[in-house]
This record gives C-alpha cells, sequence and structure tokens, in this order.
C-alpha cells in the first residue's frame, strides 16, 4: 500500500495522487486528500465512472476539513479483476477496500449506481457507516431503474452525433441553463491534467448495467433498517433514475433529509454544486 502521512495536506482533487492498496486478490485504485483526521468520507462513483468523473467543486470543499477518499472499484478504471454483475458483489468490494485501508467508520457520498452500492453496503455492514448521502440514486425494485440501459445508450448515440460527452445528455436539461451547466462540469472534470485514470471499458460498462438492471427489478429492502443520518439529494427532473425514487428514499429512511433542485436532472448535484457542496460540509459536520 501506498501511504502518505507525512504529505502536506492536500485538499485540490486535481492534484491527489493516484494511490493503490491490494485486498482479496484486486488491486484498488483510489485518490485521497484533506486531513488525516476523523471520520473518512468515501466517495461511491456513478456508472462508467472512473476516478477522474468526480466534481472537484464538490470534492475540494469536502476535503477542507475532512479526509476524502475516492476510489474505482474492482475492475473499474485502474483498479484490477473483473466487475461484478450485481450490486450486492460490488458492496461486498467495496467492504473490502474500506477495511483495506484500516477504516472501522466511513461516512459515505455516493451517486446514481454509488448510492445502489452504498445502500447494499449499509444493509451488510450498518456498523461500518456513520453518514450516508444518497444522490441520483434509487431503492432495490426503484420504478424504471431497470430501464437506466435504453436511456443511457439512447444519449450516447445523441452525444456522438454532436460530438459532446455523453453526460452532458445523461445528467442535465436541454434548456439554456442545463446546457450551459453541462458544458461548465465537462471543463471541471478536464482540470486534472497529469496522472489521468484508466477509461472504463465497455464490458465494465455493460457489466454495471447488468447489476442495475438486477436492482431495478429486485425485491425492495426494508429501508427503515437504516438508521444512520441520510441525506438524499436530486434534481427534479431527473431522466435515468426518476427522482420520485428520491422521494421514496426519503420516505421510507427514518429521519432522513432531502434536497431537490428544481430545473436540474440526474447530475442536479453537479449543477448546483456551490450549494451542494456547503450542504454536505454541513451534514457531515454536525
Amino acid at each position: 500500500m501506498n501511504t502518505a502521512d507525512d504529505d502536506p495536506v492536500l485538499t485540490s482533487y486535481a492534484q491527489a495522487p493516484t494511490r493503490t492498496v491490494e485486498a482479496g486478490g484486486v488491486t484498488y485504485a483510489y485518490r485521497d486528500l484533506g486531513p488525516r483526521r476523523g471520520v473518512p468520507v468515501v466517495f461511491f462513483g456513478h456508472l462508467a465512472a472512473n476516478l477522474d468523473n468526480w466534481d472537484p467543486r464538490i470534492v475540494d470543499p469536502v476535503a477542507q476539513d475532512c479526509h476524502v477518499v475516492a476510489f474505482d472499484n474492482r475492475g473499474v478504471g485502474a483498479s484490477s479483476g473483473r466487475v461484478p454483475d450485481s450490486v450486492e458483489s460490488m458492496a461486498d468490494d467495496a467492504i473490502t477496500f474500506v477495511e483495506a485501508l484500516g477504516f472501522d467508520l466511513v461516512d459515505i457520498v455516493a451517486f446514481s449506481l454509488g448510492g445502489m452500492v452504498a445502500q447494499a453496503l449499509v444493509a451488510k455492514r450498518p456498523d461500518l457507516v456513520r453518514k450516508l448521502v444518497l444522490t441520483g440514486t434509487g431503492p432495490a425494485g426503484g420504478t424504471d431503474i431497470d430501464k437506466v440501459a435504453g436511456t443511457t445508450y439512447r444519449d450516447i448515440v445523441r452525444a456522438a452525433l454532436t460530438r459532446s460527452d455523453p453526460k452532458e445528455f445523461l445528467f442535465f436539461p436541454r434548456d439554456a441553463t442545463g446546457r450551459s451547466a453541462a458544458k461548465a462540469f465537462v471543463r471541471r472534470l478536464a482540470e486534472r491534467t497529469a496522472d489521468r485514470d484508466r477509461p472504463v471499458t465497455v464490458t465494465a460498462f455493460r457489466r454495471q448495467l447488468t447489476a442495475i438492471k438486477k436492482w431495478g427489478r429486485a425485491e425492495p429492502a426494508d429501508l427503515s433498517r437504516i438508521t444512520q443520518p441520510t441525506l438524499i439529494a436530486n434534481g427534479d427532473h431527473d431522466r435515468m433514475v426518476p427522482s420520485v425514487l428520491s422521494e421514496d428514499l426519503h420516505r421510507r429512511i427514518p429521519g432522513s433529509e432531502l434536497v431537490i433542485y428544481l430545473g436540474a436532472g440526474h447530475g442536479g448535484i453537479f449543477q448546483y454544486h456551490d450549494r451542494f457542496a456547503p450542504t454536505v460540509v454541513e451534514f457531515l459536520a454536525r
């Protein structure tokens, strides 16, 4: 395992070095930043996302006061192995990664597929999680989650025809505000110019889609068993994981908080990063 305990405190995600840790026969790639104190905050990424897909305008504010860790789960980006075809197996790998870093308690900030993995992890190991932030995601058995693949492929084609990043279509509304926010988001993701992550392979992407479809067709879980303080956020026009599912999570997770960004889609937390990041910082510091 590469360590950097003696390094000066780094709070810029664009400059955080990529490290690796081996566990369970897998080499996990990750980046960490922020002060090494308190409960670490682990970021769980979305479908087809590697380490380069986290918005620095969200990561950096959290890293001002927290030890932040973002990672590629098994088979994703620079991490070795084969992507599992179920959310539950992805949660097992996430647990392996967290424990490999020596953490016995973490906070989780999760987006989209990452939010599904986080829910499965909490069900398996509630003792491992202190607080939970679920964004752009939905519960097992949630309405239309099994249709994510169709939406994704259609928007990939639309993006190819306009030579755009698919996230501009998948994450943002196609009105003037949404288009501007999409372009700004893509520019922010390009701020890191060195030590970029490996692209997610087509095979990994397809296996993630299989896992999402299974999650969408699974039996609903008993979310009342999630007792951790939970913050839920989304845009009001999420085409990938319908916004009503964020409301469903809020109703079913006791004491949870819900933030809905108006005029935003699946990537509402990125479109309104200037609102979302302070909300997360305050929630974790409480």
